[in-house]
């Protein structure tokens, strides 16, 4: 078995695959299917945009001992080659008429009894990357063998990260944090809000992202209107309050965090408010601990930002991070996830300054046995002007 792999040693992955195989012990599972790019590069280090297209599923089975195996269109067998994985199965895809549905239904056959289970991530925040009529032929051609939800086997799993992982992450902030520091060489009053974003972009891939799989914002008087919509061509003006937040990829590893920055001189609403948030997520970095749940970090954040002045604004305060934008769990009221050390998490309090208006910070963590240890350089307490 090679000791080397894609982006870490093999015995990184071989440490992944055995945290999951005794979750499946646990579970009843006697193997388990993988679809999705985060779950495959999870299990196998397979990097690639490649995924961008949707034209060919690609799986990996994991099997309740030994290695995991690859089932997988041609096109990615010598990619696959680099990696630790030495089991790999192929065929020409895409093919109409078998998808790699018979490769993979014999591939499964040999590994599960006939009366076995199948572990397949089912629940929140998982998808299947296969035809739902390719998966029909898939279960039935297996049966009497079942399939059975193993959100709770992959997620427990993924969600503690290791410290090569928490390094890639800390790496990928860095990145980050050097072009939002540079963000007064883009942007300013006369600047148009689109062309703002493209040369973020382009400052990102200039400090080191492999690349840039989101970036959001907003820009309005003192505040603006949501975090998600397309930057329009609107030029910023003075007492505009401009915001940036990417999802910057190095080594498969996001960032997740953003920046405020006043166009000219900040108005008081514009600085209390940011001081609230960043004096809130102070007090969640403070009190965040092991044993809490994800419900408790939304109390803390909630409380904290009507203890400093701002009124709260709704919707999830924070997320955990890692080979996606946005994993499990969720800062809400109704997410009764267990915190536990080693989990990569985002701080994202929001704060509504008036109808139609809010302003909102993002910092990234990882949570220790004793506190939470930061990943992206604290933002300045004050908001900054670009004059």
């Amino acid at each position: 078995m090679p000791d080397t792999s894609l982006i870490f040693p093999a015995s990184e992955y071989q440490a992944r695959v055995r945290a999951l195989q005794d979750a499946m012990g646990h579970a009843g599972h006697d193997a388990l299917l993988l679809t999705s790019p985060a779950d495959v590069f999870y299990v196998t280090g397979f990097l690639t945009r490649f995924w961008e297209s949707p034209a060919r599923p690609w799986f990996i089975v994991v099997p309740a001992t030994g290695v995991p195996v690859a089932v997988i269109p041609a096109i990615g067998a010598e990619l696959m080659q680099r990696t630790w994985v030495t089991q790999i199965r192929t065929w020409d895809a895409p093919d109409p008429e078998d998808d790699g549905v018979s490769l993979l239904r014999d591939t499964l056959a040999t590994l599960v009894p006939e009366h076995g289970s199948v572990g397949l991530p089912m629940g929140l925040e998982t998808h299947l990357r296969m035809p739902l009529t390719d998966y029909e032929r898939l279960r039935d051609g297996l049966a009497p063998r079942r399939f059975a939800d193993a959100t709770e086997v992959v997620q427990r799993v993924r969600e503690i990260k290791s410290e090569a992982e928490v390094d890639r992450i800390r790496s990928t902030c860095a990145i980050a944090a050097r072009a939002f520091d540079r963000v007064p060489e883009i942007a300013g009053a006369g600047r148009p809000l689109d062309a703002v974003f493209r040369d973020f972009q382009a400052l990102l891939l200039g400090e080191g992202a492999d690349w840039v799989s989101y970036l959001a914002g907003g820009a309005g008087p003192e505040g603006y209107g949501d975090v998600i919509s397309p930057a329009p061509a609107r030029a910023l003006t003075q007492g505009d309050v401009l915001m940036l937040d990417t999802g910057a990829v190095r080594e498969g590893y996001f960032c997740d965090f953003d920046r405020n920055y006043a166009i000219g001189a900040a108005s008081d609403l514009a600085r209390r408010t940011h001081a609230a948030l960043w004096s809130a997520t102070e007090d969640c970095l403070q009190a965040l601990r092991p044993g809490m749940l994800a419900r408790d970090a939304h109390h803390i954040l909630t409380e904290a930002l009507v203890r400093h002045g701002a009124t709260p604004g709704g919707g999830r305060l924070g997320h955990g991070l890692g080979l996606t934008l946005t994993e499990w769990p969720s800062f809400t009221p109704k997410d009764n996830t267990p915190l536990r050390a080693g989990m990569v998490l985002t701080l994202e309090p929001g704060a509504i300054l008036r109808p139609g208006c809010i302003m909102v910070h993002e910092e990234n963590i990882v949570l220790r046995e004793s506190c939470a240890e930061l990943l992206s350089p604290r933002a300045p307490a004050e908001l900054p002007e670009i004059t």
